[in-house]
């Protein structure tokens, strides 16, 4: 449930909850709240046991495209395009990485029919 809090923000919870409440109302507060997350815990998961009794086999059916949605949302924008529209052939991205790490080894742009102004621009006054 809480996968994404690390150590640093629970020290910060607890100096703020140090500061707010102070010392002596802190344990009771942290005891209060890690109680009630037990217990939703407890009942979200005696809600999924119901279910899946009364359900049946068609429980896991619903849970399939939960499933799905729950790969997508892991999958980095790399990892959708190589599945999706480059049918797993990550190539495309090892060859950009080369280039990226060896930029010497690319050639050499064809040279352009514009002409190369050296200096700074000419600025007309009456002009503008």
């Amino acid at each position: 449930m809480f996968a994404n809090v690390g150590w640093g923000e629970m020290l910060v919870l607890v100096v703020v909850g140090l500061v707010i409440l102070g010392p002596e109302r802190l344990p009771g507060a942290i005891r209060w709240t890690a109680g009630a997350l037990r217990q939703a815990r407890d009942y979200v998961t005696t809600a999924t046991d119901q279910l899946r009794e009364e359900i049946g086999p068609e429980f896991e059916d619903l849970r399939a495209p939960l499933n799905e949605l729950q790969k997508l949302r892991g999958m980095t924008p790399r990892a959708a395009l190589t599945k999706h529209l480059l049918d797993g052939d990550d190539s495309v991205f090892t060859a950009v990485g080369s280039l990226a790490e060896n930029p010497f080894t690319a050639p050499a742009p064809a040279p352009s029919a514009a002409p190369k102004l050296r200096g700074p621009a000419p600025f007309d006054a009456d002009a503008t």
